[in-house]
């Protein structure tokens, strides 16, 4: 049976609410409106994308690309009775899949959902840390703390303490202070956090050198398979800038150089045993276990599991095109770029061109830029890639500037 593609990014903050009538925020469906057709890039075989308009299609057929990479998929704006492979289930996309008269026969149960939710929150990563700690080249820590109490109590132990909601978009719903810098609105924040999520998660902070994840696929008869790393970027307050695109073997060798590949691999070994009586039957899926490197007194530390992210992630998607478009031994980036203004992404799209035209060497990328998402006039969210060696980071802020 086919299966419908569908990119909901609300996902993480749907979650955190936990409310089938939960209404994302108008600049986050328009990120899932200008990113729909992402999904076409790593979907299955004759798989079916769900996009807002099929108007995206037509603007994305226009930047002529290969006919066999859009023409293994099929479109549709509407919500069909078929098994769904989104971004991330919630009950509000459960609500909204229901309203819309989809098969229950295909959609979670209000039990499974539950279960989800529970799995998804920070308190797991403090139970695969225990887990994992024996391990002597590891670093983290994680308490639950229930009470404004509790929270204090941290600032006598770490000279810096990083906060978290259990739940809370990428990037989101985190903290990092010290003693001398707690005031009354940190105060209120975590207050709030108490008093909706039940928890806040302490940590001690850490200097991180390098993010990085490991990609597993949970299937339904609860066995976990490696799919791969993903190492990405993210800016001071830990949302996601970009993925580099890479082989596993040469992410490997740029892990190697703060922790060595035994030690990767060990962990690697150790959560695919653990992971699965975990799930027990409770998520069927990829799921991403995000790591730092950390240096602490000298050395390097891995942090083995800072989040779990029980859902499609942008690694995933990293190591899908560096698999299925890229030419053999290449390297480039993945990004997602946001945009102030109408016009601005048009622009940035054709001085890209300009300046790395897309080669291509039979069905695979070989060098170049290229667009995975429309860019149109009024476009602010947009996917794109870059080949043949990572581009200066300076000068993709310079075309940027030059854009807005």
């Amino acid at each position: 049976m086919k299966k419908i593609y569908f990119f909901n990014p609300e996902h993480d903050m749907a979650l955190a609410n936990f409310s089938c009538f939960y209404k994302a925020p108008a600049e986050i469906i328009r990120m899932a409106d200008d990113l729909s057709v992402l999904p076409a890039w790593y979907a299955d075989e004759e798989a079916v994308i769900k996009v807002d308009s099929l108007s995206r299609v037509e603007a994305l057929s226009c930047e002529d690309l290969p006919d066999e990479w859009l023409s293994r998929v099929e479109w549709t704006t509407k919500f069909l009775s078929y098994p769904y492979e989104v971004w991330g289930w919630n009950p509000a996309l459960l609500h909204r899949l229901r309203e819309a008269g989809v098969n229950e026969n295909v959609l979670l149960s209000d039990e499974a959902m539950k279960r989800i939710q529970i799995l998804s929150g920070r308190q797991c990563c403090r139970d695969v840390l225990k887990m994992l700690s024996d391990f002597d080249f590891v670093c983290g820590e994680s308490y639950v703390c229930t009470t404004l109490e509790e929270v204090k109590k941290y600032f006598s132990v770490w000279d810096k303490v990083v906060l978290k909601a259990p739940w809370s978009g990428s990037g989101r719903g985190l903290l990092m202070i010290d003693s001398m810098h707690w005031n009354r609105s940190a105060e209120g924040w975590v207050s709030r956090i108490l008093r909706t999520q039940k928890a806040v998660i302490a940590e001690p902070y850490y200097r991180r050198q390098l993010d990085f994840a490991m990609e597993f696929f949970c299937d339904e008869k609860n066995s976990v398979k490696f799919i791969g790393y993903s190492l990405f970027e993210t800016d001071t307050r830990g949302s996601y800038k970009g993925n580099l695109l890479a082989s596993d073997r040469q992410i490997e060798q740029i892990l190697s150089h703060y922790i060595s590949i035994d030690k990767l691999h060990a962990v690697r070994e150790r959560l695919m045993m653990l992971l699965p009586a975990l799930f027990a039957g409770n998520y069927c899926g990829y799921f991403g276990v995000d790591m730092m490197v950390c240096e602490e007194e000298n050395t390097f530390l891995l942090h083995p599991c800072v989040e779990i992210n029980l859902r499609m992630n942008m690694g995933v998607v990293a190591h899908v095109l560096t698999e299925r478009y890229l030419y053999p031994g290449s390297q480039g980036q993945f990004s997602i770029e946001y945009y102030n203004a109408d016009g601005d992404a048009l622009k940035f799209h054709s001085e890209m061109k300009r300046l790395f035209p897309l080669q291509l060497d039979g069905r695979f990328i070989k060098n170049g830029y290229l667009s995975l998402t429309p860019v149109c006039e009024n476009t602010r969210y947009q996917a794109f890639v870059l080949t043949g060696g990572r581009m200066n980071e300076n000068l993709l802020c310079d075309i940027l500037h030059k854009t807005q």
